[in-house]
């Protein structure tokens, strides 16, 4: 009997383990303090910038628009996306609390991958409402009509929870009875099932490559997209309407590059960097996740007259 309770006992505390510990940036430990500072300043910018481009859209009427709609969308997911990671960073750098409990890890795994996904299908539906007013401005508002862009918003969030839902699920499957250490910053899925004592291929295929051909898709059909775009602007008669057109785009264009360039190379440094130390990893890892939300307001607030006219008038007042 006792060892069959053993046993029993065992096996619970391996398929519900106990904290993990987070490291930090490995090899750059001693420097923490001094490097939670610039993530820190990057953080309150994203907060505020983000904040401030909310308010905006909701006060200004001027900008309630499809587009203006995706684009505060796009701002509460940046909002998500950093504050599921860096306020844990920050006290891991700054205060050394390194230790964060199984479902904790899982809830910051979770709105971590889910964000990123979303990220990347809000700039989707925002290639296709750029599509549709460019190539047909006529029809504009009776093809994105309010009901239209709830069922897009609605459609691409059950779908990106679809995707990162049985990640969560794969991980409480495993058994952690090894380390349970993670040389990172944050819990992420492969960085967590590495540690298992058991076969992750499953966790392998589902949590890298199906959100990975989720987002090449999305990247073909912006490509697809801004191809139309191009066609169609070009078609234009005068130069001032070809420029006129191709401005509505520019701020959509920079957000997009700033997204996926940082994300593809990550992703292929990861797999086949291999002389690439694993610092550089860490660092440029948490980099992706704070500077883009902290970038895209003010891109946003640049590049788009209206938001850019409705800050003047604030600062001038």
């Amino acid at each position: 009997v006792p060892s069959w309770s053993a046993m029993i006992i065992s096996n619970l505390s391996s398929y519900n383990p106990g904290p993990f510990i987070l490291v930090g940036i490995p090899g750059l430990e001693q420097f923490h303090v001094w490097i939670g500072i610039p993530f820190c300043i990057i953080y309150i910018v994203a907060i505020m910038g983000n904040c401030i481009l909310l308010y905006l859209i909701a006060v200004e009427h001027s900008l309630h628009e499809p587009m203006f709609f995706f684009v505060s969308m796009l701002a509460m997911t940046d909002l998500i996306l950093s504050t599921t990671t860096m306020p844990k960073t920050l006290s891991i750098f700054w205060l050394g609390a390194r230790e964060i409990t199984f479902p904790g890890c899982l809830t910051q795994m979770f709105f971590l991958h889910y964000s990123s996904v979303l990220d990347s299908a809000i700039l989707m539906a925002m290639a296709f409402d750029r599509y549709v007013a460019i190539c047909s401005p006529l029809r504009y508002t009776t093809i994105l009509t309010p009901k239209t862009i709830i069922k897009m918003v609605v459609a691409i969030a059950f779908r990106s929870f679809c995707i990162i839902l049985p990640d969560v699920f794969l991980l409480t499957c495993l058994p952690f009875c090894r380390t349970r250490i993670i040389p990172h910053t944050y819990c992420e899925h492969i960085g967590v099932a590495r540690l298992a004592c058991a076969d992750i291929s499953i966790n392998i295929w589902f949590g890298f490559c199906v959100p990975f051909m989720t987002v090449i898709s999305d990247v073909i059909l912006i490509a697809v997209s801004y191809t139309l775009i191009l066609c169609a602007v070009f078609r234009l008669p005068s130069r001032d309407a070809r420029q006129k057109a191709l401005g509505t785009c520019g701020s959509h264009v920079c957000v997009i590059l700033m997204f996926y360039t940082p994300a593809f190379f990550s992703i292929l440094a990861h797999r086949f960097g291999h002389n690439i130390s694993r610092t550089f990893h860490i660092m440029f890892a948490n980099l992706y996740i704070v500077i883009p939300p902290a970038l895209n307001p003010i891109v946003y607030g640049v590049k788009t007259k209206q938001i850019r006219d409705k800050v003047q008038m604030g600062t001038g007042l």
